[in-house]
Order: C-alpha cells, then sequence, then structure tokens
C-alpha cells in the first residue's frame, strides 16, 4: 500500500489538474462570447464530460482515503475540503458550458451593447478562482479571505449587467432574445463567483479549522 502522503499528493494534483481545466473553460466561453468565435465554444462544450469524469474520480478518490485511512485532524479537514471543491468545480464547468452554449445562440443574433461589465464580471470571477486556488495549494487563509470580499463586487457588476441590458430591452425589443442570453451569462458568472467563494470558505476550514460559511465577517481575523 502506498504512503498516504503520496496518495494525498495524487489528489491534490487531481485537483489542480480539474480546476484549470475549468478556469480554461470560463475564459474561452468568455473569449467566444466577446469575439463570436464558434469554435472557442465548442471546445468548451466537448470538455464537459471531460471535467464529469475528473469529478468521479475524484470524489472515488477521496471517498477511499477515508474510509481505508481513517484520518484524523488536517487530514481529515483535506479530504473534506477536496470533496467539496470537486462539487464546485464541476458545477463551475457547468456554468462555464452554460455560458458557451449562450455564445453560440447570441452569434445567430446582432451584438447588443453595451457589455463591457460582462468581460470585466469574467475577469474577476477567473481571479477569484485562481486566488482560491493558490490559496489552497499554499494554506493561505488570508488570500482566500480576499476572495470572500470579492464577491461582494461581482454581485455589483451582475446588478448594474441587469439593469443596462432591461434598459436597451425597453428601447428596442428587437434585442429581446439576445439581451436575454446576455443576462443568463452574467447570472452564470455570478453563480460562478458564489462556487469560488465556496471554495475559499473552505480553504479556510483547511487551514484555520474554522467555519465561515453565511457569516463571512468572522474571517476578518484570519
Amino acid at each position: 500500500m502506498r504512503h498516504f502522503s503520496v496518495e494525498l499528493e495524487e489528489l491534490n494534483q487531481k485537483l489542480l489538474q480539474m480546476a484549470g481545466l475549468v478556469e480554461s473553460g470560463i475564459h474561452r466561453a468568455v473569449r467566444s462570447l466577446i469575439d463570436q468565435n464558434r469554435e472557442l465554444a465548442e471546445e468548451v462544450i466537448r470538455d464537459e464530460p471531460r471535467v464529469n469524469r475528473m469529478e468521479m474520480e475524484i470524489d472515488g478518490l477521496a471517498t477511499r482515503l477515508l474510509a481505508l485511512r481513517q484520518p484524523v485532524a488536517r487530514d481529515l479537514r483535506l479530504l473534506t475540503a477536496a470533496l467539496k471543491i470537486n462539487t464546485d468545480l464541476e458545477r463551475i464547468g457547468d456554468l462555464a458550458m452554460h455560458i458557451a452554449e449562450r455564445s453560440l445562440s447570441l452569434m445567430n443574433h446582432p451584438l447588443v451593447k453595451p457589455m463591457t461589465d460582462i468581460p470585466k464580471m469574467a475577469s474577476l470571477v477567473q481571479s477569484m478562482l485562481l486566488k482560491c486556488l493558490d490559496a489552497f495549494v499554499n494554506g493561505d487563509a488570508e488570500l482566500a479571505h480576499s476572495v470572500l470580499l470579492a464577491d461582494d463586487e461581482v454581485d455589483e457588476l451582475r446588478d448594474t449587467v441587469h439593469a443596462e441590458l432591461l434598459d436597451v430591452m425597453q428601447r428596442d425589443p428587437t434585442v429581446l432574445t439576445a439581451a436575454i442570453d446576455l443576462l443568463f451569462i452574467a447570472r452564470n458568472l455570478e453563480r460562478i463567483g458564489d462556487h469560488a467563494t465556496n471554495i475559499a470558505e473552505d480553504v479556510v476550514f483547511l487551514v484555520k479549522g474554522i467555519d465561515v460559511r453565511h457569516h463571512a465577517q468572522q474571517t476578518e481575523n484570519v
């Protein structure tokens, strides 16, 4: 039987590989929207089954380690966090696919302006995801805390996008279908930010043993 630390490292690496794939999916999905690049959107959709397979592999490995190794203290927190992070990453992959599908739909309609805040939202949620993953790798609770704070900015951008698009639809009903697609894209980006926040909360729990769900203000002293 392999040493437990080797198996934990394998689990970490699988999580990071999956994270890299879903982060790339967000980037390509939004890039396909901005550039009207059909190929990028189709790549994201094709990658979705691979993300699902990786989720199942990670879930199986973490569950087996919990059952056979009976870890305690930080190792137990690591495996618990890994299972939760795995689920959030799979859902982020789904959301990236939904953005890609909306991007393909938008290619059949005239461009709707303004959409400047959608790329800004995408950049922010990608940054949140990368930060929480760096925090996971480096055991950095302070970096994870910064992700929790960024979630409010994502919500504000979503509200701005919604207001702008509702105004556009009222002034020009012919863009209704395209504007609705953009509204869903903004919603999907907001949900990606929520999942990144979940991962950051899991990192704080892993590093500090503190559960900050639903009361993130307690991380002020992290």
